[in-house]
């Protein structure tokens, strides 16, 4: 069942909205010579918008009112080739910058994907799957909203709206005076609304953070959800968190509703100023009657971009409030570096030592204490013990998915927090109870942690993970595509074929977690011989619960709250009549003497 605990997002405050918009516009780094081409068009589109106006202005006073028709046809001319100019340079600006900023929100998106492929697994266990997608995919589409498609045209308006400003002042000072003057009012106004809508906005990421969680866990369970009869409550659930979804939508939406009819009213305040006052001018001699005409189509225009700007300003807040998400993800610290003098990981001989080992997920509660045990190479190292007694995370810090809170895990006789992780790993193989499966070939799934395998290598891995007769039969063969998870194969086919993809990294050191459990007896004959061919001559742990199938190994270690309570083979033990000889007798019902090995 989900958790009712807020995502990481709605746990720390969000970035200052400035130091947001700062950090995105690094990001253009890479395009600075490219950038100057774009605002050079930016500002030619601009100019052109702005010129307009003077001349129609101009050409009633001096050639409409003298009736200079030449003249006029000479101007209208200029005027078409000025704005065939104008929408060319508008066109190339959009392409231009339309172009930098897809690249710019496709690295974005390439960094997120990158962060949370590098984050440890700790961050996993308590983050959720959904939010993550949501940041990935919701986030990123709502900065592309903003910024990936609007940013041209708002630049190409702030730019015009500088030029108009200059053109107004220089045309007549007075009118341009009182024209402005609605301009602080309108800063205001904006500041106001952008405080309400950046809250609002932050609220509906959020939300649909944990709306996404929800989805992505409940898609994943309808069948325990409609086995347990969860089916309805799973219903009622959604219905909250999409209702508080709904709900800051509305809110956020009720804000921008409020705005532009605000933005609209200054407008035609200004507008009325300037008829007024223009009027007056015109009236008393002071101005002639094309100024007031230029006055009043510069007026129209000064507003549209401005209702342009503040329109892009509340789709801004949207974008920055998933900015913020996006930036604290990717600042989330890596709690697992490798060493700044970490090396290569030579070839494994499979010598594995735990030295006074001690973790624990949270500092205040250790999972392993003072553990010690010694595997030499291609020993078979059995793990027993209740859930939760420590056995995975011992598999855990082997692989180092996280680091020891006291002591030291070598192999080989070097520390693994001296190597990098991924020479570590290259030489470690896993076959858990359920292991996963992608969407792809069974080549490509058998080739998963080796994909440069040739289809002999590929061929021969499943040869020995006795797959290879089962997928000779499958109806594209090796090329047969599976779906999510694997689907349709069952559950032992795809045990047989996580043990194909094991067998193909040729690791030193095998780890089994329950990779026999929840398969037919049939299947399980099978899977356990390919384990068998797996593990010669290689270093194993296996985890497991079914006590049978450790009989052989090398050494059994009994974990018990987080230390090794007994240590031997299974005769040793079963002869010891302690805690492991219980758990044989009562798994079993078996008598619990001595099993010659």
């Amino acid at each position: 069942m989900r958790s009712t605990a807020p995502v990481v997002a709605s746990e720390i405050k969000p970035h200052k909205q400035l130091s947001t918009l700062q950090r995105f516009l690094q990001y253009l780094r890479p395009y600075r010579k490219e950038v100057p081409v774009a605002l050079g068009l930016i500002t030619l589109g601009a100019t052109t918008q702005a010129i307009g106006p003077f001349f129609i202005g101009w050409s009633i006073d001096h050639l409409i009112q003298q009736g200079n028709l030449q003249g006029l046809l000479l101007l209208l001319a200029m005027l078409a080739l000025l704005y065939i100019v104008g929408v060319w340079a508008i066109r190339g600006q959009i392409l231009r910058v339309g172009s930098i900023m897809q690249r710019i929100l496709g690295q974005l998106r390439q960094d997120v994907f990158d962060k949370i492929q590098s984050l440890p697994v700790s961050f996993f266990d308590r983050s959720e799957a959904g939010d993550l997608m949501s940041r990935l995919l919701n986030d990123v589409s709502t900065v592309n909203q903003a910024f990936g498609q609007t940013v041209a045209q708002m630049l190409g308006n702030l730019f015009s709206l500088v030029g108009i400003v200059i053109a107004m002042l220089c045309i007549n000072l007075q009118l341009g005076l009182l024209s402005n003057l609605v301009v602080p009012l309108m800063i205001f106004t904006t500041g106001l609304f952008a405080r309400w809508a950046r809250a609002r906005f932050r609220v509906t990421r959020e939300t649909i953070g944990e709306l996404s969680a929800k989805l992505e866990e409940d898609i994943g369970s309808v069948k325990e959800a409609q086995a347990f009869n969860r089916v309805q409550l799973n219903i009622d659930e959604f219905k909250a968190l999409n209702a508080a979804n709904r709900d800051a939508n509305v809110q956020a939406v009720a804000i921008t509703a409020a705005f532009l009819p605000s933005i609209d009213f200054l407008n035609t305040l200004a507008t009325a100023g300037v008829l007024a006052y223009g009027g007056y001018l015109a009236v008393t001699g002071a101005a002639t009657v094309g100024v007031i005409t230029s006055f009043l189509l510069y007026v129209q225009q000064f507003f549209r971009p401005i209702q342009i700007l503040s329109q892009f300003y509340t789709q801004a807040q949207s974008a920055l409030a998933g900015l913020d998400r996006i930036f604290l993800l990717l600042d989330e610290p890596a709690e697992l570096k490798d060493a700044a003098d970490a090396t290569t990981m030579p070839p494994m001989q499979g010598d594995v030592c735990f030295e006074a080992v001690e973790f624990g997920y949270t500092p205040s509660q250790l999972v392993l204490k003072q553990v010690n045990l010694h595997a030499q190479p291609g020993q078979m190292i059995a793990l027993v013990g209740p859930t939760g007694a420590g056995k995975s995370t011992i598999i855990n810090l082997i692989l180092r998915f996280y680091d020891v809170s006291g002591g030291a895990v070598k192999i080989d006789g070097i520390d693994v927090r001296s190597v990098t992780q991924a020479s570590l790993r290259r030489q470690i193989g896993i076959v858990l109870q359920d292991n996963l499966l992608f969407t792809g070939t069974v080549a490509e799934n058998i080739a998963f942690g080796c994909p440069n395998a040739t289809h002999a290598e590929i061929e021969a891995a499943a040869q020995l993970a006795n797959v290879h007769e089962f997928v000779t039969s499958l109806p594209q063969g090796y090329a047969t595509q599976l779906g999510e998870r694997g689907a349709p194969l069952s559950q032992g086919q795809r045990q047989l074929v996580s043990i194909a993809r094991a067998v193909l990294i040729n690791p030193r050191i095998l780890i089994l977690d329950e990779a026999t459990s929840s398969i037919d007896t049939r299947t399980e004959a099978l899977v356990q011989a390919a384990i068998a061919r797996l593990l010669k001559h290689r270093t194993s742990f296996v985890i497991a619960h079914r006590l049978s199938t450790v009989t052989q190994a090398d050494q059994v270690l009994v974990i018990q709250q987080g230390q090794i309570a007994e240590q031997g083979t299974h005769a040793e033990l079963v002869a010891k009549q302690g805690v492991y000889a219980n758990l044989y007798a009562l798994q079993l019902g078996a008598d619990a003497t001595p099993v010659a090995r």
